[in-house]
This record gives C-alpha cells, sequence and structure tokens, in this order.
C-alpha cells in the first residue's frame, strides 16, 4: 500500500522495484515526482552543449560518447520518476553502468596516441554491461545493480586519485571538486532513505516552497549530475594536456559564458588574433582547449592570452 501522502496520478499505480521518498503525484497529476524528475535537468542540458561542442570542434568521439551517455542517464532517469513504471526504471539504471563504462574507458585511454582503439578494455566493458544487464534483468534487485554500479565508480576514482596525485598534480582542485560533489550527493541519498519517514512528516508542517528542499533525492540528480560533468572535464583536460594542448579552467560563478563572448575576452587590446578553441560549459566551470596556430606569437614561441589556471 502507498503511503497516505501519495496520491493516484495519470500513470496509475507504480510498477517499479523502487519508490523514492518524494510524495507521489504531489505537484502535478502528471508527475509522479515531480521534483525528482525536473532535476534531471543537469543531467541533460549540460552535456548536450558540451556533445554538440565537441562535435563541432572535430573532437575524439569518445567524449562525444560520453557526454551523450550523461544525455542518456538524465532523460531515463526522467521518465522513471515521472512515471515511476518498471520499464522506464531500466532506462534509468542501466544506461548508468553503459556511461561508466564510457568514462572509464575515456579516463584511462588518456595517455595513449590519437586514433587508437584498446579492443581488450573495450572487450571488458562491453562484456561487463551484458553480463549485468542480464543477470539484473533476471534477477531485478536493485542492490545488484548498486552494487555494479558502485564498483565502476570506484574504478573511475581510484583513476581520477591517480592522475591528480601523480601525473597532473595541478588538476587536483578539479579532480577533488567533482569527487566531493559527486560524494555530497552520495551522502543526501543516503539520508534520503534512511530517513524518509522523518522527512515527510517535516515536510507536512512546511510550505511547499520549502518542503522542496527536503527532497534529498532530487539533490542526489543535482550534485550527481554536476560532479559527472566535471569528471568528464577532468578526463577531457588530462587528454588534451596530453596531445600537447593547452587547456585553460576558468571558473565561472553563476554565468554560462558562450563562445563568441568568451571570443572577446581573448583578445582585447592584445594585438592578438581573436582566440579560438574548444568551451566546455557547465553551470560553473568551462575548459578553453586552445589550437595550434590561433595564438600570436612572440620571438617563435606561442603566447597565450588566457593565463587564469585551476589554481588561481
Amino acid at each position: 500500500m502507498a503511503p497516505a501522502a501519495d496520491r493516484e496520478g495519470y500513470w496509475g499505480p507504480p510498477t517499479s522495484t523502487l519508490e523514492w521518498c518524494e510524495e507521489n503525484y504531489a505537484v502535478s497529476y502528471y508527475i509522479a515526482e515531480f521534483w525528482n524528475t525536473v532535476s534531471n535537468l543537469i543531467f541533460i542540458l549540460p552535456p548536450i552543449y558540451g556533445a554538440i561542442r565537441t562535435y563541432k570542434d572535430g573532437l575524439e568521439k569518445r567524449y562525444l560518447a560520453a557526454y551523450l551517455c550523461l544525455t542518456a542517464v538524465g532523460l531515463g532517469s526522467w521518465c522513471f520518476h515521472m512515471t515511476l513504471k518498471y520499464e522506464m526504471q531500466l532506462l534509468d539504471e542501466l544506461p548508468m553502468i553503459y556511461s561508466c563504462c564510457v568514462f572509464v574507458y575515456c579516463l584511462y585511454e588518456c595517455f595513449k596516441y590519437k586514433n587508437t582503439v584498446n579492443y581488450p578494455m573495450l572487450f571488458i566493458l562491453i562484456t561487463y554491461s551484458f553480463i549485468v544487464s542480464i543477470v539484473y534483468l533476471k534477477l531485478k534487485q536493485p542492490v545488484f545493480h548498486q552494487i555494479m554500479y558502485g564498483t565502476l565508480v570506484s574504478v573511475i576514482v581510484l583513476r581520477s586519485v591517480y592522475i591528480v596525485l601523480w601525473v597532473y598534480p595541478w588538476l587536483r582542485g578539479l579532480g577533488y571538486t567533482s569527487l566531493t560533489v559527486f560524494l555530497m550527493g552520495f551522502f543526501l541519498w543516503n539520508v534520503d532513505n534512511i530517513f524518509c519517514e522523518k522527512l515527510r512528516a517535516l515536510r507536512e508542517k512546511m510550505p511547499p516552497v520549502l518542503g522542496a528542499v527536503t527532497q534529498f533525492h532530487a539533490w542526489w540528480h543535482i550534485l550527481t549530475g554536476l560532479g559527472s560533468y566535471l569528471h568528464i572535464l577532468l578526463s577531457l583536460y588530462t587528454r588534451t594536456l596530453f596531445l600537447k594542448h593547452r587547456p585553460k579552467v576558468k571558473r565561472i560563478i553563476g554565468v554560462i559564458f558562450s563562445p563568441a563572448f568568451m571570443q572577446e575576452l581573448c583578445s582585447p587590446n592584445t594585438g592578438a588574433r581573436t582566440c579560438s578553441g574548444v568551451f566546455y560549459v557547465s553551470h560553473m566551470f568551462l575548459l578553453h582547449v586552445p589550437r595550434a596556430g590561433h595564438f600570436k606569437t612572440q620571438g617563435g614561441q606561442p603566447r597565450s592570452v588566457i593565463t587564469e589556471s585551476w589554481n588561481h
């Protein structure tokens, strides 16, 4: 039986193996878990922009796949929380496995020459995804999915820590920020699960707007979506450094910069040509990857107009 605070809605009774703490159809008759649904925009919009920039600038297709997989997670999660149907739950959970496999491949192939393919790793990751999918479809046990997903995340974390500690120490700020944001989301996910009854009782006494702030599963979406996006940024930064580009991370507070505006910042009264490159934008961070020949030289040495690094 559904909790008393839940209501009937457009999609009918839930068929998913999981239900979260948000009250069903409390905000909209057409959306089962409103805040858990709309919070998936963080998984959808920034990665779409990143994918578009990756395609236009001809970067390696693996990063295009990483952005699109993150978008797929957001779309699947949107459908799941909107309907609470089992089929939509699979559309949410299985792409989480697939996207992490893409992240693993990107991160472990950062130090390879261009146009190389690691077929053994591809085989291992595809086999892992296939086995997890088949077993999960048979068992229908969310704990199994969580363990398999956590295993991939652990592999990503270990590799990221290795890179920021031993290879490119100046990337610690970006790496630790990505990890911290993700872990904050994981912490709130657990709070939402463990203290659900108390949170629901608290929301009954609060105005709806304030009650929305206590939807910690929605915060899990926001924080893990941002953390995952920043991880792709870290992976891209590492890759471009290895390929001898000169990427810079710009910290943007409250503003999403467009490439056109950044081009203006690249050449004010410097005599340099307009700086051209690739811009990866989240709500707070931007990565600029200059391309060869796009900077005016002085004494035969390339000069970058943008000089701010992460540590600054």
